[in-house]
């Protein structure tokens, strides 16, 4: 006979797992590639066969949870199948803590623990996908973006005094590089045989590196004040910096935290070392006085 305590945590578990056993369920339907299908079925199954273990001990058959469903379903759909499925899977560490505190109590609790093991360890690791495979290239062009133009615009910023005069450079140079990191990334692709497409890979490093130009052009067309248009552009620089570090971290289990600083870091050193070389410009030269 189970106390009120322990019931209450089982039927918890319970949702957890019909909830997961309905996200999996629905992405393998929506899918095409055989393996990833195979890969999210398994999981799936298992995540049913955990609800049922537990509904011997707490007799009832709760609702899987609708919002999470949904959330964790348009997370996979919009940036992908595996940053979807590793972040419902670090959720399930969580889960993992729990359980253990059961397997003095439960011994199902141990089975239960080696399959979460098994999804992290084993068949999470076998999804690949296309816009996983092109994630280099992706942060090949983020990163140049970032550095270079967040430190190009202090530099203008300081030297030129006019939003507009700084937003039109800022385009020009901004676009031009993308151009030239695109042209690089395909030669450089073409060159490899690593296997991946040279033109695709160039497309992804042009449209990360123009996406974050237009982002952090954006402020100096808006406003008047060059400096405030600098604090916006590197306001939204720091905001690229964050969702894209925090994409990285769960696609590919690096350290956000490390990530982050590293990025934060390099970017802000090289803006404010533009920026001290614009006041030199001004200074000396008497551009933009």
């Amino acid at each position: 006979m189970l106390n009120l305590s322990l019931k209450k945590k089982l039927v918890r578990a319970q949702i957890s797992e019909i909830t997961e056993h309905h996200i999996y369920k629905r992405l393998s339907e929506k899918i095409h590639d055989p393996q990833n299908k195979k890969i999210l079925r398994e999981i799936s199954e298992d995540e049913l066969k955990h609800y049922n273990l537990w509904k011997k001990y707490t007799q009832q058959e709760p609702q899987p949870n609708r919002k999470k469903m949904w959330w964790y379903y348009l997370m996979a759909r919009i940036f992908g199948l595996t940053f979807g499925v590793k972040l419902m899977e670090k959720g399930e560490r969580k889960a993992q803590v729990h359980y253990n505190r059961l397997t003095g109590i439960l011994a199902e609790a141990k089975l239960v623990i080696k399959d979460e093991e098994r999804h992290e360890q084993s068949l999470i690791n076998l999804l690949e996908e296309e816009k996983l495979s092109y994630i280099g290239s992706v942060v090949l062009g983020l990163n140049d973006a970032l550095v270079e133009l967040t430190g190009a615009l202090a530099g203008f910023t300081l030297a030129l005094q006019n939003t507009q005069l700084i937003a039109v450079v800022g385009l020009i140079t901004g676009f031009a590089a993308s151009l030239s990191m695109a042209a690089s990334e395909y030669l450089s692709k073409k060159a490899d045989d690593g296997g991946k497409q040279p033109l695709t890979s160039s497309i992804y490093t042009g449209i990360a590196y123009i996406f974050t130009v237009l982002l952090l052009v954006f402020p100096y067309f808006v406003l008047s004040n060059v400096y405030s248009a600098l604090s916006w552009t590197i306001s939204n620089a720091i905001i690229i910096i964050f969702l894209f570090t925090f994409y990285v971290s769960i696609a590919r289990g690096y350290s956000f935290r490390r990530k982050f600083l590293e990025m934060i870091i390099i970017s802000l050193g090289v803006a404010a070392l533009s920026f001290g070389i614009g006041y030199l410009i001004k200074t000396f030269l008497g551009v933009g006085a």
